[in-house]
């Protein structure tokens, strides 16, 4: 197979890589006191017997399933698992509940089974407007759980109803979830150093 790269895809590449670069650079100057925040709210859940629950849609229930897959498997080092449930796979509750109450209650009714009090509600969502995360942080903060919000663009609707917000200011979805990415890890790191 031929190596060589055609030059306009190359930058294409080269382009992709640029700004997520500048969206890198640009986070590195907003202050982290907002993800230091969400892994203390975390850390204090986990101390106190409580769970993370966390949700979002599309590439933002990966990254839901990515974060819990990081706390209850481990991050970086042995330790005990930790209790975090993705709300985002089981899909007989997945589709029980949006054929049975509409899809805008999958993550709620999750919520209203499994948040208690002290609990951490981790709701993702790149564009800050999703129906389903918005009214699941909602109802968490009803029920005492600590909300949490990881967005894109201003943060919308989603990044107003949590206690703690964590933006990346960007309008391009694919840079804001590479981005969320490493925040996610961030907050691992900074989990898993204090156990």
């Amino acid at each position: 197979m031929d190596q060589r790269a055609d030059p306009g895809e190359t930058a294409v590449v080269q382009a992709i890589l640029d700004d997520t670069i500048a969206l890198y650079t640009r986070m590195r100057g907003l202050d982290p006191a907002p993800v230091v925040s969400a892994a203390a709210a975390i850390r204090e859940a986990f101390a106190a017997g409580g769970k993370l629950l966390v949700f979002g849609n599309g590439g933002s229930a990966a990254d839901a399933q990515h974060l819990a897959t990081e706390l209850v498997g481990r991050f970086t080092r042995e330790r005990l698992a930790l209790p975090a449930i993705a709300l985002t796979t089981d899909t007989s509750i997945l589709t029980a509940v949006a054929n049975d109450y509409g899809f805008e209650r999958v993550f709620v009714r999750q919520i209203e089974a499994l948040g208690r009090p002290g609990d951490v509600a981790f709701g993702i969502s790149t564009s800050g407007k999703s129906p389903s995360v918005l009214k699941a942080l909602d109802a968490a903060r009803a029920r005492g759980l600590t909300t949490v919000a990881l967005t894109g663009y201003d943060g919308g609707p989603i990044g107003a109803a949590a206690q703690i917000h964590i933006n990346v200011p960007a309008a391009s979805t694919p840079r804001v979830q590479e981005v969320h990415g490493t925040l996610i890890h961030a907050i691992c790191e900074l989990v898993e150093r204090t156990l």
